[in-house]
């Protein structure tokens, strides 16, 4: 597979005129030695294979060590290494746990041990456990040897137990009795029979027959004891009661549960004897449960759903018994997730996202919210989204990947509102001597009803604003999502290419609140096209921008965007429409998501109201292209699948539209720029194709 991915990438480069070199380091002149060659002063597209990057920053319950996933990619694998690292919070000094491969490190509730996923015996995934102190320090072992990958560890709260969810495999479904082929005979194979609702998933493809359950296992080793089962997906965040017989969990048992996509509840289950106990009934999602300190009280996040585009979680608490439900931050109208108890019991730490930067907040119980760190970062190193995860420390210090738009993500560490500092540098040895693009506020007003439209405007590293650059607008998708002020590999490589590079939240976005995000419900797309427009002519009025050499691109709802921009307007010079959604009637029969999108998204189905399917169509724009325009896809989409993207194309080879179909192998939607050797091919395939069509005199 990886050397199929490689000559992929090899034949989008050549496809569209991007030398092959462009993947590997630049040669050294004739008559040099490689060390001769000056190094390269800007970001390039080899630098991709040496990102690194802080992911699953765990605090150690004393506060005094940070346990972290430290992701850097790896060039000869194109393939991302993980490892699990520790930070003594004190001198700042990191130790490799000395196990490659290793991830989604927890502590133990004294902080003596440390558990972590790594392979075991025949390369299967397996839960270990590493000696931090005593006489045992130092030495690590398996205690599982499952025959499917764990996730979701939580430790019980005297330490002797580690519950976590796995997957448990079912036979399919089948019709007829197949015929027993001859001794040596070579048949085809057997013919599948899919009778689920949920029978495929982006980054899975067809999934297999079965379900996943919560399981306990002896944390010094042992036989781990199946705690559900059943025909439901049981799992999530686990969260054991100081009881340390219950554990507390978020799941759907309803009697149609598949075809309720949003609807969950919290679930008591006792790790005795199996029985379930259902806390919560309300329709909506209620999630994350967690319990206090005391055992009196459960936290968890969720809301009442009212089948709108969006919503915000809101957090809330109740007894542990389910009874008396208190939403606490009702009023705060952003969306809160992945509670934690503080120590005390007397409040709680959550995330939410404010105009695009990640936050933690402190919540008390009377609803107060104080912000306590903030700058967090995911783990998507192409694109600048929002997001970013967290834990917490009996004292109250806040561990977090933090990042900004010159450094992927850290490890951060805030011992109380405005008290923060990185406790890495990761990138440091990679970005010396290195002029990194710039990211500047660009605040808008749209033409459209005059909303405040926040945007970022990235300029080239050498930037002279005496200077006039080509463009390119970059749009997030979801379209119920966020960008912030984060690194993004492909808005600096466009940079370094000599591009000023405008990326956006408008109307839809999250992170503005309920209103602003359903300013699209039923409606998308729509004024967002305005609102893109206005952040394009706000670039222009800076004085920098070349308003004859504009380009645009975007994926997902971004692509979708992009080909409803190239409908609507033909002020770009070119465009490219990433994994789009181009016929809202064949897609939302054809996501993997499909009980979901048209029921929230259209409020009908196809058809009940064709009319709003095709209105909302950027296929129904395509008679008004005149922009040269390419679209890609991941082959193994299950998002907005390959046949969308197909369905444009041909429309604009119909319509004799200079375009080019460009395909990644192997690649998900989720996972389109996922390799590395995939995001410089993309990147590079959509520098190519905007240089065909610029007509500034630096682009001859």
């Amino acid at each position: 597979m990886t050397s199929r991915l490689h000559r992929a990438a090899f034949a989008l480069a050549l496809t569209l005129g991007v030398a092959p070199c462009a993947l590997a380091a630049s040669p050294a002149p004739t008559g040099t030695t490689p060390e001769a060659v000056t190094p390269a002063h800007t970001l390039t597209p080899r630098d991709a294979f040496a990102l690194a990057q802080a992911k699953d920053v765990q605090i150690s319950p004393d506060g005094k060590r940070i346990a972290y996933t430290r992701s850097s990619e790896d060039i000869m694998t194109d393939n991302a290494r993980s490892e699990v690292w520790l930070v003594d919070v004190a001198s700042g000094q990191q130790t490799p746990l000395g196990v490659p491969g290793s991830s989604r490190a927890r502590w133990s509730p004294d902080g003596t041990r440390l558990a972590y996923v790594a392979k075991g015996p025949g390369d299967k995934p397996q839960i270990w456990v590493r000696w931090l102190s005593g006489s045992g320090s130092g030495n690590s072992a398996a205690i599982t040897a499952l025959p499917e990958g764990p996730s979701d560890i939580a430790w019980s709260p005297d330490g002797k137990q580690i519950g976590f969810t796995m997957f448990v495999p079912e036979e399919g479904s089948s019709l007829g009795s197949p015929l027993a082929a001859p001794e040596g005979a070579k048949w085809a194979d057997p013919i599948k029979v899919i009778t689920t609702i949920n029978y495929r998933e982006d980054g899975e493809g067809y999934v297999r027959p079965g379900f996943n359950h919560i399981f306990v296992v002896p944390a010094d080793g042992g036989a781990p004891r199946q705690l559900t089962n059943g025909q439901y997906d049981d799992g999530g965040a686990l969260s054991w009661m100081p009881d340390g017989r219950h554990i507390v969990f978020s799941t759907n048992h309803g009697k149609d549960w598949e075809r309720d996509p949003l609807n969950s509840d919290v679930f008591s289950v006792d790790t005795t004897t199996g029985g379930l106990t259902q806390l919560t009934t309300r329709h909506g999602p209620d999630q994350e449960p967690v319990a206090s300190p005391d055992g009196k009280h459960i936290a968890f996040v969720g809301f009442d759903d009212k089948e709108l585009g969006y919503q915000n979680s809101v957090l809330s608490v109740m007894n542990a018994d389910g009874s008396d439900v208190r939403a606490l931050t009702a009023g705060f109208d952003r969306d809160l997730g992945s509670p934690r108890w503080a120590a005390d019991g007397r409040s709680i730490y959550a995330t939410y996202t404010d105009h695009g930067v990640t936050k933690v907040a402190r919540v008390t119980l009377d609803g107060k919210v104080t912000t306590v760190a903030e700058g967090l970062a995911g783990s998507e190193l192409d694109r600048p989204y929002s997001g970013g995860g967290f834990s917490v420390s009996k004292d109250g210090a806040v561990a977090f990947p933090w990042g900004d738009p010159t450094h992927p993500a850290d490890v951060g560490l805030s011992t109380g509102p405005g008290e923060q500092k990185r406790l890495t540098t990761l990138n440091a040895s990679l970005f010396a001597g290195k002029t990194l693009a710039k990211v500047q506020p660009l605040p808008t007003t749209s033409s459209a009803g005059g909303l405040p439209i926040d945007a970022w405007m990235v300029t080239p590293p050498d930037f002279n604003p005496a200077k006039k650059y080509p463009l390119v607008l970059e749009i997030h998708g979801g379209p119920f999502a966020s960008y912030g002020p984060v690194w993004s590999t492909q808005d600096q490589l466009y940079a370094a290419a000599g591009y000023i590079v405008v990326y956006a939240n408008p109307r839809g976005s999250t992170s503005y609140g309920e209103s602003f995000a359903n300013q699209i419900h039923h409606n998308y797309p729509s004024q967002d096209f305005d609102d893109l427009m206005s952040v394009v002519d706000a670039a222009i009025a800076k004085g920098s921008v070349d308003p004859n050499n504009l380009f645009v691109t975007g994926g997902s709802g971004g692509g979708v965007l992009t080909a409803w921009i190239v409908g609507k307007t033909d002020r770009f010079k070119a465009a490219v429409t990433q994994k789009p959604v181009i016929n809202w009637t064949s897609e939302v029969l054809t996501v993997d998501g499909y009980t979901f999108m048209a029921k929230y998204w259209f409020g009908k189905m196809p058809w009940e109201d064709q009319e709003q399917y095709w209105r909302r169509s950027p296929l129904s724009l395509v008679g008004n292209v005149k922009t040269p325009t390419a679209v890609m896809v991941g082959e193994e989409d299950h998002r907005t699948p390959p046949s969308e993207a197909e369905q444009y194309y041909a429309a604009l080879q119909l319509r004799s539209i200079p375009t080019a179909l460009i395909r990644v192998p192997g690649a998900s939607h989720g996972g389109l720029a996922e390799r590395p050797s995939q995001l410089v091919g993309e990147t590079n395939a959509i520098l190519a194709w905007f240089k065909k069509y610029r007509t500034d005199t630096e682009a001859k």
